[in-house]
């Protein structure tokens, strides 16, 4: 499974995610929540930590019961996937109970709340999200939505990344009324994972879950089809483009290029109005499989 990490179409723009040399924290083991418990929530996102995604997120999840602490980046951090900054400091702002903004990367932030906003005790949950856009496909490699929960699953802590979005240009106004079936769902999805984790974990040891909510309706007020477990198509969905400006500068144009999904996938699911679930992991592990077949390529290989 590869790992996955936000690009969202809304911004059309390539971006390369780059893995720093800084440590992620490591979060204190925790025992697992009572199924009637409220869960201590770490949420995060991409889009900063006063984009409308991340607020309703909030107050939903804030109105389910659970204690959910902001922190997220302090400014729009589309497209970093999982990088964490190596600067020697790093500043972080406290502008409201509950909320930390932090000048750096989801990953950063993740990293700063796991070792010092729930310093004595890890959350029992990350969530990031909800973003603007989908994180489908090859979208997913280079989220810093799907990047932030990565951070989470690393450090031994459940993630969750939400993101809200078709397949086509978004309507701004659409994909916002959109973030409340998302959250809605995400509701549902941890009341879930409470209740058939009993006295476990909220999910398996190293995996997460990345999750996209379709738009449904003209004003994206819609409920969605379905809930499909999937995983990551492997198409990019973006094609990019290069125009040599002749003064050693190039212009860059990015297209969706949209073809034909693969059947279970994430793309198929959203495409079809149904939410996608797809489970992630935090290495670039690709099966036993292809384990077997690079083992057999190399076989007899010497220094």
């Amino acid at each position: 499974m590869r790992r996955t990490r936000v690009l969202p179409p809304a911004m059309l723009l390539l971006c390369t995610a780059t893995l720093t040399g800084t440590a992620p924290a490591v979060a204190s083991p925790q025992a697992a929540p009572a199924p009637t418990a409220p869960l201590r929530i770490l949420l995060t996102n991409d889009d900063g930590y006063n984009a409308p995604g991340i607020r309703k997120a909030f107050e939903r999840l804030t109105a389910a019961g659970h204690d959910v602490t902001i922190v997220a980046p302090l400014t729009n951090q589309s497209g970093t996937g999982t990088k964490i900054s190596s600067a020697p400091t790093i500043t972080v702002k406290h502008p409201e109970p509950k909320v930390w903004a932090v000048d750096g990367t989801p990953g950063d932030s993740v990293a700063f709340g796991l070792s010092e906003v729930f310093e004595d005790r890890a959350p029992d949950l990350v969530v990031s999200g909800t973003n603007f856009g989908p994180n489908v496909a090859g979208l997913a490699n280079h989220s810093g939505t799907v990047g932030g929960a990565i951070a989470a699953v690393e450090a031994g802590v459940p993630a969750i990344a939400l993101s809200t979005g078709g397949l086509s240009v978004p309507d701004p106004v659409a994909t916002v009324n959109a973030m409340g079936p998302t959250v809605d769902f995400a509701v549902k999805l941890i009341d879930r994972l409470r209740a058939r984790a009993r006295s476990g974990p909220l999910l398996p040891k190293g995996v997460g879950l990345n999750v996209n909510h379709p738009v449904v309706g003209s004003e994206g007020k819609g409920t969605a089809a379905g809930v499909t477990t999937t995983f990551q198509d492997p198409q990019t969905l973006l094609k990019a483009d290069f125009t040599d400006a002749g003064d050693g500068t190039w212009k860059v144009g990015v297209a969706v290029d949209l073809r034909p999904p693969a059947r279970g996938g994430d793309v198929e699911a959203v495409a079809k109005g149904r939410i996608a679930v797809s489970p992630v992991n935090a290495d670039w592990n690709t099966g036993p499989a292809a384990q077997a077949v690079t083992a057999a390529l190399l076989a007899g290989l010497r220094p």
